[in-house]
């Protein structure tokens, strides 16, 4: 049983990495082709970002700009919407759109979006979890096998604290999703809205940011086939044990 589950995880698992890859690669490939189609607004990344700004009252969240390509985001503690260098001085299709997405984090902050507000609540949780779930599902093992108490079921709920707390992560996932994708709404309305894009140039910035929440999916997945993993190991272990006891 051990081994089918195994099995069964590792086939789950290759899947995951697939499509992880595939979405990617649909990404880059996505941006690589729009990159070198100039919107006709010739507006670049930075003065998206600075327009949709002002436009929307904002003025105190800075511009600035980071190494590498696609590695953009909005730091809400900081106060400040880093673009990359593939983006900050492109006027590229491709370049507008991305930017024009983390300026829709921007706006969801600013209009308290409720899943924007959940999944920033949940980032310490995810953080502090994921560093004690593992060490709690061996601690409740460990409890289970050398503490031979009447009826005790102490180590079970040790180890299942554990994988709640693992849990937070597909948690997180699971609410990353809607929030890229109301960003990426965000993004083409106001692209639009304020002339950065034209009607025909949406499908383009449309098909960029559809590409990226390929990504989320493919990390929500993968989040849910390990939880699941986990969740099946400890109720297997300790089904298992108790099932000897008897």
């Amino acid at each position: 049983m051990y081994l089918q589950d195994y099995i069964w995880f590792m086939v789950a698992l290759l899947v995951c990495i697939v499509f992880s890859a595939i979405a990617s690669g649909k990404v880059h490939s996505s941006f690589a082709k729009y990159r070198g189609v100039r919107c006709r607004s010739q507006m670049t990344g930075y003065d998206t970002v600075t327009r949709l700004m002002r436009v929307n009252g904002i003025r105190d969240i800075a511009v600035g700009r980071v190494a590498g390509e696609l590695t953009d985001h909005y730091h809400p503690s900081k106060k400040i919407v880093n673009l990359s260098e593939s983006t900050y001085d492109s006027d590229s299709v491709a370049a507008v759109a991305v930017a024009a997405h983390e300026m829709g984090h921007v706006m969801q902050k600013q209009n308290g979006y409720v899943l924007y507000r959940l999944r920033t609540a949940l980032v310490p949780i995810v953080n502090f979890g994921s560093h004690l779930a593992m060490p709690l599902v061996l601690v409740g093992l460990l409890l289970d096998l050398f503490v031979e108490l009447a009826n005790s079921q102490a180590g079970f709920y040790i180890a299942m604290v554990g994988v709640c707390l693992y849990g937070g992560s597909l948690l997180f996932a699971l609410v990353t999703l809607p929030v890229e994708l109301n960003a990426s709404k965000r993004a083409k309305e106001m692209l639009l809205a304020e002339g950065i894009l034209s009607e025909a140039e949406i499908p383009a910035a449309k098909e960029v940011l559809s590409a990226a929440a390929l990504t989320y999916f493919a990390s929500l997945l993968t989040s849910l086939v390990y939880f699941l993993r986990f969740l099946v190991y400890v109720l297997t272990i300790f089904g298992r044990r108790n099932g000897r006891r008897r």
